[in-house]
């Protein structure tokens, strides 16, 4: 069994691990902590899957995290894209630390959906497409600026009854 003789820092988060004096690969810090790799362990079968879990788990969290870079997802629509092994675990943590929040997402979501000239209909047909849960969307949709208003406004710009329709308002039959 090979022993682990140096753990040098390298950039972005990475530790190179040399096993016997030779290197053997660099490693995510997080993945060398939580793996409890030290100078002096024997790396055994025990510690070898632990690392491999732990390396599961840490990929599956940064894809996670690139996914939800640009705007925020349901839990469930970032379940479907998560494909790696270890993408439980990286959900439960998301979900956990606040950064995963199905109710703050479809709540964001909603408002950029009506600032984009989306009716009430439109708005929860996509969130609930996208994978949030139906009292998520009521929530969502509640809060926003009553529809009618936002009809009105629209409508003033010069939008027609079948335009605001094609894009989810109830239209009356008298405008």
């Amino acid at each position: 069994m090979k022993t682990v003789t140096a753990l040098r820092a390298r950039a972005r988060g990475q530790v190179e691990v040399e096993l016997d004096g030779a290197p053997w690969r660099a490693l995510p810090a997080d993945v060398v902590v939580r793996g409890g790799l030290i100078v002096g362990r024997t790396l055994d079968r025990e510690t070898a899957r632990a690392l491999a879990r732990e390396l599961r788990r840490s990929r599956a969290l940064n894809d996670a995290v690139r996914l939800l870079r640009h705007r925020d997802l349901s839990r469930q629509a970032l379940a479907r894209r998560l494909t790696a092994p270890g993408r439980h675990d990286a959900l439960a943590a998301l979900v956990r630390s606040g950064i995963l929040d199905d109710r703050r997402a479809a709540t964001a979501r909603a408002a950029a959906l009506s600032g984009r000239g989306y009716g009430d209909a439109a708005i929860r047909f996509r969130l609930e497409q996208e994978g949030f849960a139906a009292e998520d969307v009521g929530e969502a949709i509640a809060g926003l600026e009553p529809e009618q208003e936002r009809a009105n406004r629209l409508a003033e710009r010069g939008r027609t009854p079948r335009w605001l329709a094609a894009r989810g308002f109830e239209v009356a039959d008298d405008w």
